[in-house]
């Protein structure tokens, strides 16, 4: 009686790169079925690499999502860009995501031009990825835009997508699992991300603060998960400590908002968040801090998980 042979597992680690705000985590989010990076409309939502895992049949996809590649302002965006350009290094293939239309006369925008001169020194396979087709109105412009980007570079595949309604996603997949390698998967085949569960749950909060809040308070906003404990009467319930630090003590009033009706609306959609990722009933405790100019100390971004 013959018996079947077993498939010959493929992996392929790929790094996730492109400027702020072109929707690289929404599209990893879309890939995985399922969120395990925080999506916001502000630019550098993503502050470190996020890892994740998609196993489809017998290959393995490893994303990096990486943050916006940008001019730093402060240590925190310099650790954010040497963050993108580590990303890079030692990956089988690197999906750059652009935008369908183009800033001024040229076809990149400069930081994205870094990115691709990057990918061609380390002789990566590059999977160009034109995001967010569905605010394109003629089509036409759309065929230019792809045009003018395939005198740029042999990339293996150019795929125009929609993260945000699905479009293209598919094939992105298919693109990336052709440049897998045979190797045995480096991660269970259920396996969504390697972040561990405290990281997560302070994201979550930092997402909610980010869609709330002003433009510039979230991002001096840094979020830690004191304690995290299931309960131990079996009722399932994960009791959460988490403490939100602010860079200036009229953000800690903002944060908490009046009669602490923001911290509120922030712990409320948290919760449900996390109700919904850990799949257990969660018991939410914020508080708010000042640690002014965290963003500049390395001992504070170290102790934030953020180097």
């Amino acid at each position: 009686m013959n018996r079947p042979q077993p498939m010959e597992t493929k992996t392929a680690f790929v790094a996730i790169v492109g400027c702020p705000n072109v929707g690289k985590s929404s599209l990893l989010n879309r890939m995985l079925g399922q969120k395990v990076a925080i999506v916001s409309a502000k630019p550098q939502t993503t502050r470190t690499r996020i890892m994740g895992v998609l196993t489809k049949d017998e290959t393995q996809l490893v994303f990096t999502d990486t943050p916006g590649y940008h001019r730093p302002k402060n240590k925190l965006g310099e650790k954010m860009v040497k963050a993108v350009i580590d990303g890079i290094d030692g990956v089988d293939a690197a999906l750059l995501v652009v935008e369908p239309e183009k800033e001024g006369e040229e076809v990149l925008r400069p930081a994205e031009e870094e990115l691709l001169k990057k990918i061609k020194r380390e002789g990566i396979p590059c999977v160009l990825v034109i995001n967010k087709i569905d605010t394109v109105a003629e089509k036409e412009q759309l065929a230019v835009r792809i045009a003018e980007l395939m005198q740029l570079h042999d990339f293996a595949a150019i795929v125009p997508t929609s993260a945000v309604k699905g479009e293209g996603v598919s094939e992105v997949i298919d693109e990336l699992s052709a440049l897998s390698q045979e190797s045995p998967h480096f991660f269970p085949d259920d396996a969504l991300t390697d972040q561990p569960e405290r990281v997560i749950a302070a994201e979550i909060i930092r997402e909610k603060m980010l869609r709330l809040l002003d433009r510039e308070v979230p991002h001096g906003i840094a979020v830690s998960i004191e304690r995290m404990h299931e309960r131990e009467d079996g009722s399932g319930i994960v009791d959460i400590d988490a403490t939100i630090y602010c860079e200036k003590e009229s953000h800690k009033g903002i944060v908490i908002g009046k009669k602490g009706a923001m911290l509120k609306k922030i712990s409320t959609y948290a919760r449900e968040d996390m109700e919904k990722f850990f799949d257990c009933h969660i018991n939410l405790q914020c508080w708010v801090k000042v640690k002014e100019g965290w963003r500049d100390r390395e001992g504070l971004i170290h102790n934030f998980g953020l180097d």
